[in-house]
């Protein structure tokens, strides 16, 4: 019969590859640990006790951006300028593709090492307010409201409201998304005249000097 710490250290032995592999190993499907594979590679086919791990390079459209024991690449990012967004760095075998935002649009997720992926267009003021702080690549468009006495159609600037002159009358009021309207007094205050000539003659009365 074998001592105990002989069983202890056979049965040790044979146990830490199935526990654990070293950072630059991997497990096998049999419990054994091999060497990883390089950024850029995959494993082709496992070490054995005579040969070391085979590794073969990502085709094209897949990266691998670590070293791993896998026997498939990732796939890359696609920008998909529908979405807002556009290739700022083209996908290689160790790295994947880095997006990043059209113009008129704000990137809602972002991530250092492949950028953006997932775009917004910016919001549009509405009628009655203004841009109080255009968007950016990282961020929204912010609107707000016109202050009293002033106005704005197009959701981009507040104009003040017109001020009537003093030979003019105000005919509409103004709000927060139309001007004040502005009239021309001598005319209102002179066009029943020709309309009370008109009455006089139908009525059959005849003005003389």
């Amino acid at each position: 019969m074998l001592p105990t710490w002989v069983v202890f250290g056979c049965v040790a032995c044979f146990v830490v590859p199935v526990l654990g592999c070293d950072p630059k190993e991997y497990a096998t499907r049999d419990g054994q640990c091999c060497p990883v594979c390089f950024e850029g590679t995959v494993v082709r086919r496992d070490c054995t006790q005579q040969l070391g791990t085979k590794c073969g390079p990502c085709e094209y459209g897949t990266y691998m951006n670590q070293p791993n024991g896998l026997n498939k690449c990732f796939p890359c990012t696609s920008c998909n300028p529908g979405h807002g967004l556009f290739v700022q760095q083209e996908c290689r075998a160790t790295h994947n593709t880095v997006c990043e935002v059209l113009p008129g649009y704000f990137c809602k997720s972002f991530a250092d090492d492949t950028g953006c992926s997932l775009a917004e267009k910016h919001k549009r003021c509405a009628a009655g307010e203004r841009i109080k702080e255009p968007g950016t690549s990282r961020t929204d468009t912010v609107c707000e409201h016109c202050q009293p006495g002033y106005f704005s159609q197009d959701g981009v600037n507040c104009t003040a409201w017109t001020i009537c002159s003093e030979t003019q009358v105000k005919l509409k009021e103004g709000n927060a998304t139309r001007n004040v309207v502005c009239g021309s007094a001598s005319r209102t205050h002179y066009s029943y005249i020709p309309l009370l000539l008109l009455s006089l003659t139908f009525s059959g009365i005849v003005i003389t000097g």
